[in-house]
């Protein structure tokens, strides 16, 4: 039997109804099953999982369900509400297909919409720093403040490495951690910027690397434990050359 987007509605005010559990959540008491949920959506999509992807958006569509079926109780607002801002939103962010036909940008339109009072406003407190570096530096691009290409953010990632590599001396060591650690920043914030004037999310480029430095790792312990020998137990210049022999092996492969 097909069921339908009513059915979970349905669904969810019977068990707001009838079960203990249910009856008693709060948005608030809810807040750490809709970041968990979110999570596990993304993990899904990260590993290509089509059916784990379908059972966790199904998760995450409880979330919003029973939100909003705990808005409907107290008089706030209902599921169909909650559809139908959403639908008022997609058409303001899309005037070339539903409105006068000029495209323009989301962040630009936002930002005459909203007038906020900061760039921040509105944007999660909770929010990841690299997500929140590119989300900054998206709506200030919306208003004008962007390079015209790259190839600014590329030079200003090159000025900050050198800044950076003035706070460290001859032997390796940093003498002002305060000023590194800004300087660092600075770079960081560039790396980002670099990424978003090229099409690229910080965060998701960041959990690629991630992935291949475990993958990498993972081949070295494999190749040292077929020498009979720990990779613990080894010097970096002998871990390195496990290390090197891994790359060899991916580039070959």
């Amino acid at each position: 039997m097909q069921r339908t987007m009513d059915d979970a509605l349905d669904l969810m005010r019977d068990l707001r109804a009838r079960c203990e559990w249910d009856r008693v959540q709060t948005h608030s008491s809810l807040r750490p099953y809709l970041i968990e949920e979110a999570h596990e959506v993304d993990d899904a999509i990260a590993q290509g999982d089509d059916p784990t992807l379908r059972d966790e958006l199904g998760d995450l569509f409880l979330q919003v369900l029973f939100h909003s079926v705990v808005a409907e109780e107290r008089g706030a607002f209902t599921m169909q509400d909650v559809a139908g801002a959403l639908v008022a939103k997609m058409h303001a962010r899309h005037p070339h297909l539903y409105g006068d036909g000029i495209k323009r940008s989301w962040e630009s339109m936002k930002a005459e919409k909203a007038k906020r009072s900061t760039l921040e406003e509105g944007l999660p407190a909770g929010l990841p720093s690299l997500h929140r570096a590119h989300r900054l530096q998206d709506r200030a691009a919306g208003v004008g403040f962007d390079w015209p290409n790259a190839l600014g953010p590329l030079e200003k990632v090159r000025e900050e490495i050198d800044e950076l590599a003035a706070h460290v001396n001859a032997d390796g060591q940093v003498a002002d951690q305060d000023a590194f650690e800004a300087e660092l920043g600075d770079l960081l914030f560039a790396v980002v910027n670099l990424a978003r004037k090229t099409g690229v999310h910080g965060a998701l480029a960041l959990d690629r690397t991630n992935a291949k430095f475990v993958r990498r790792y993972a081949a070295m312990e494999a190749l040292a434990n077929a020498d009979g020998v720990e990779l613990t137990a080894l010097s970096l210049e002998e871990q390195d050359r496990y290390w090197d022999a891994v790359k060899r092996s991916e580039r070959s492969g």
